[in-house]
C-alpha cells in the first residue's frame, strides 16, 4: 500500500519538476499532462473515486487539451518552442516566494491539522454528489465550459496570421 503511494509521489513530484525543468514547452505540457494523472491516480489511491474521475475530466482532458491547442497555435515556428536558459537571479526570484509561500501554506495545514479533525468523513454517494452537480451547480459547469471554449478561441484569434493591410 505504501510502495504504491510512494510510486505515484515519485510520478507526480518528478513529472511536474521536469515538466519546469525542461525548455521546450510541448515537452512541459505533455509532462504537466503526465504530473495531473498522477494526482488523479493519488485520488484513486485514498478512495476518491468520483474526484479521481472528474480530474481525470477535467484536467487531462479538457485543460491539458485547451493548453497545447494555446501552445500550438500561438508559436510561430519551431524555434518559438525553446525557451532560453533562465538567468540564476530570475532562478532565485521564482524558488524565493514559491518556498515562502510553501512555508507558510505548510505551517498553516500543520497549525489547523488537529483542529479540523472532528470524527468519520460523512458518507456520501457518487450518485448524491451527481445529483448536487447536475441540480444546484449546473450554472458553474456551464460557465466553465464557457470559458474554456472562449479561452481556446482567444488562442486561435491570437495566432491567426494578419492579412495585409493592401490586400481587399
Amino acid at each position: 500500500m505504501i510502495a504504491a503511494l510512494l510510486i505515484i509521489m515519485l510520478l507526480t513530484l518528478g513529472s511536474a519538476a521536469a515538466a519546469m525543468m525542461l525548455r521546450n514547452l510541448i515537452h512541459s505540457a505533455l509532462l504537466l499532462i503526465l504530473s495531473w494523472a498522477g494526482i488523479a491516480a493519488f485520488y484513486l489511491w485514498a478512495g476518491a473515486e468520483f474526484v479521481a474521475f472528474a480530474q481525470v475530466l477535467v484536467y487531462v482532458g479538457a485543460v491539458s487539451m485547451v493548453v497545447l491547442f494555446a501552445v500550438l497555435l500561438t508559436r510561430r515556428s519551431r524555434t518559438d518552442l525553446v525557451v532560453a536558459a533562465p538567468a540564476p537571479m530570475r532562478i532565485f526570484l521564482a524558488v524565493f516566494p514559491a518556498a515562502l509561500i510553501g512555508g507558510l501554506l505548510t505551517g498553516a495545514i500543520l497549525a489547523a491539522f488537529p483542529t479540523c479533525y472532528s470524527g468519520p468523513a460523512p458518507e456520501l454517494k457518487v450518485k448524491e454528489l451527481g445529483l448536487l452537480l447536475a441540480g444546484p451547480q449546473t450554472a458553474a459547469l456551464l460557465v466553465v465550459g464557457v470559458l474554456l471554449t472562449v479561452a481556446l478561441l482567444g488562442a486561435i484569434v491570437i495566432a491567426s496570421p494578419e492579412k495585409p493591410e493592401d490586400e481587399p
